[in-house]
């Protein structure tokens, strides 16, 4: 019978841990156990902690596997039971301080998953009466890890975690993100302004058509990103040491699959080819992929942004941004588009956490890849800084942005690229010498054209319409 004893350890100076190697003393009050500690004498390498997600997740796997190994008659109800409130813990993050593994460790993730394995054999022990560090009445390989390897357990762990990942915040944030720019697109889609091409004027559209391409970027990368995901929902585990399924009852990965499911609310699925779930890491690295082009997206619009906030009276001054805070600690009245920058950093650094995810998939050799911690770490980074920063740039930016209507007027006024609308009435050559004459004697387009004698006042005023050279508008207006 379970007891009801509270998370925590009421102990202080070290206890003795033992695994196959011998005996190794850990802290007293953490739940982790003698692979764990090894890991944290031998890997403790800079700063970079494997997220608390994967661990959470890795909940996920353990308690569908107790479920199946109780159904096949392999684990006894009572010791289920330890190991299912453990491993819930470990869902609601309860015992996330003794999950203290850097992410630079062995590349199969075993230390993470006996991390995993022996603080919820641990916690089963303590629920059930018995003395941390013996492992009895549960142990951290026999029960906890039965039918599993690390090797088919954590790129599990890594697909359940960045599923969580991808729909609890990254697609609804880039989704409320396409969604406000496609308000201002509506809002203003019959505002006439001038295009740049080549950083050049160019002929005029509207402000709503071109945010309008804007959110048509996010709702393409959006599209990528469910489209990647769906590879995520396949999942390694049951497959063991190198795919085969050794050690693992009959149907195991299909039914710890279906039971994850049910636990997550999310349709995970066995993967059909083990070897491939195991050997490669492919999914996560196409998954990625998705996360870089929308990063790219982001960057693209946010450098729009602020090249057309630029000013307020040398830049472009199209738009007038919020001002969030002030941007000099020397020129007084300074205000910068730090939403744009923070947007463009977070895209430079999404591309360099794919380099290294594309990289490290590559290091796959036969059974195994061995670069897993290094895509998990980089993946739910990527997905964490690309969702925030999508709310952050949402809510300070995009939703306050307004526009400069009579700067975007001047331009429109001042534009000769107007004159491509009689391209087709007096010919190219001779519309290009009007734009060039105006530029060079200061002339309006207007002006320069009556000049030129190959078009009349009123021929000139019917024709030169920026509002009629902008089309229909676009999708959606």
């Amino acid at each position: 019978m379970l007891r009801v004893v509270p998370v925590g350890i009421d102990a202080s100076g070290e206890r003795t841990e033992f695994d196959s190697m011998g005996s190794v003393k850990v802290p007293a009050d953490r739940y982790w156990g003698a692979q764990t500690q090894r890991s944290l004498i031998h890997f403790s390498i800079g700063g970079d902690r494997m997220p608390k997600a994967v661990y959470h997740a890795y909940g996920y796997v353990k308690k569908a596997a107790a479920l199946v190994n109780a159904d096949a008659g392999r684990l006894p109800d009572w010791k289920l039971r330890a190991i299912v409130q453990a491993a819930e813990e470990t869902i609601a993050g309860d015992l996330d301080d003794s999950y203290p593994l850097y992410v630079w460790q062995t590349g199969s993730g075993t230390q993470s998953n006996m991390n995993v394995n022996e603080v919820i054999a641990n916690r089963a022990c303590q629920l059930l009466g018995g003395t941390l560090g013996t492992q009895e009445p549960v142990a951290p390989n026999d029960d906890v890890n039965m039918g599993q390897s690390s090797n088919d357990s954590f790129p599990t762990a890594m697909h359940i975690a960045s599923v969580f990942e991808i729909d609890d915040r990254l697609l609804p944030q880039a989704r409320q993100l396409a969604t406000a720019i496609e308000l201002k697109a509506r809002q203003w889609h019959d505002v006439v302004k001038i295009g740049r091409t080549h950083l050049e004027d160019a002929v005029p559209l509207t402000v709503g058509q071109e945010w309008s391409g804007w959110a048509a970027q996010l709702r393409a990368c959006i599209a990528e990103i469910e489209y990647a995901r769906k590879g995520l929902l396949e999942l390694a585990l049951g497959g063991t040491a190198v795919g085969t399924g050794l050690n693992a009852p009959k149907g195991f990965s299909r039914d710890v699959a279906a039971r994850i499911a049910d636990l997550t609310g999310k349709p995970f699925v066995t993967a059909p080819n083990k070897f491939m779930a195991q050997g490669s890491l492919d999914s996560m690295v196409r998954a990625h992929g998705a996360l870089r082009g929308l990063a790219v997206a982001l960057m693209k619009i946010a450098n729009d942004m602020r090249w057309l906030a630029s000013g307020p009276r040398a830049g472009l001054g199209e738009l007038l941004l919020p001002n969030n805070e002030p941007g000099s600690s020397i020129m007084p009245g300074k205000v910068n588009p730090t939403q744009c920058e923070a947007i463009v950093m977070i895209a430079i650094q999404v591309l360099g956490d794919d380099a290294a995810v594309a990289f490290a998939g590559s290091q796959g050799n036969f059974e195994l890849n061995a670069m897993r911690p290094i895509i998990i770490a980089n993946f739910l980074h990527s997905a964490r800084i690309l969702a925030d920063g999508a709310e952050k740039f949402r809510t300070f930016s995009v939703v306050g942005t307004e526009l400069n209507r009579k700067k975007i007027a001047q331009y429109v006024d001042d534009s000769l690229m107007l004159v491509t609308v009689l391209s087709p009435l007096i010919g190219y050559q001779n519309a290009a010498h009007i734009a060039e004459e105006a530029l060079a004697k200061g002339l309006t387009l207007r002006e320069a054209a009556l000049a030129s004698g190959h078009v009349d006042a009123k021929t000139f005023d019917r024709v030169v319409d920026p509002l009629a050279m902008v089309g229909d508008g676009f999708a959606g207006a």
